[in-house]
């Protein structure tokens, strides 16, 4: 019942949870509390500010956290740091979590950015799975378009077109957005 509080209330103030999350970290300043309150502006879209409480929690014992450095990433990602991208994937790229992750799909994209576009498709394609990972492939397959390979594109779409006719009914609804933009892509043409 108080988690179901929780977010409501958190759904009505947004910065509730942010301030509370901040009082905690001030009555007690240790890593958990530091990366609940960056993840919390890592979801509000404070990036420099996750960023930074990130970077403060990383250091001497959790300096290889997986999780702290995951999440600090992504910040670097959607703030446009792909430099920091590309220097800090060094810290978890060797952790058996790191393949088909979020952090491994968000540096494949940053090397694309970056100009390594051989490399970025080396990691996208390995995202590429039948009936699992529908954001990852249809990145995958905006990717090839992108970079002029549209038979693969097209093939990826198909793939996922076809294989949302055999979806139970949760399946199809938890991926319904992307089948329907897989769908419109290829109405398009390509």
């Amino acid at each position: 019942m108080d988690k179901v509080q929780d977010g409501i209330i958190t759904v009505i103030n947004p910065t509730k949870k942010i301030n509370d999350l901040e009082k905690k970290l001030n009555f007690a300043d240790t890593f958990e509390n530091k990366v609940s309150l960056a993840d919390a502006y890592l979801g509000a879209r404070q990036y420099q500010k996750a960023i930074d409480l990130y970077k403060s929690a990383l250091t001497g014992t959790f300096e290889k956290d997986y999780y702290g450095n995951a999440n600090l990433i992504e910040a670097f990602y959607c703030s446009e740091q792909y430099a920091e991208v590309v220097d800090r994937i060094k810290v978890i790229q060797d952790s058996p979590r790191f393949k088909k992750s979020k952090a491994m799909f968000l540096y494949a994209l940053t090397l694309e950015k970056t100009g390594d576009v051989d490399l970025a498709e080396e990691y996208l394609n390995q995202f590429n799975a039948p009936y699992s990972r529908y954001a990852e492939r249809l990145e995958l397959a905006k990717f090839n378009i992108r970079n002029a390979k549209t038979d693969k594109a097209r093939e990826i779409l198909n793939d996922i077109v076809t294989e949302s006719q055999g979806m139970s009914k949760s399946s199809y609804k938890l991926n319904k957005g992307f089948i329907l933009e897989a769908k419109e892509m290829l109405a398009s043409g390509l």
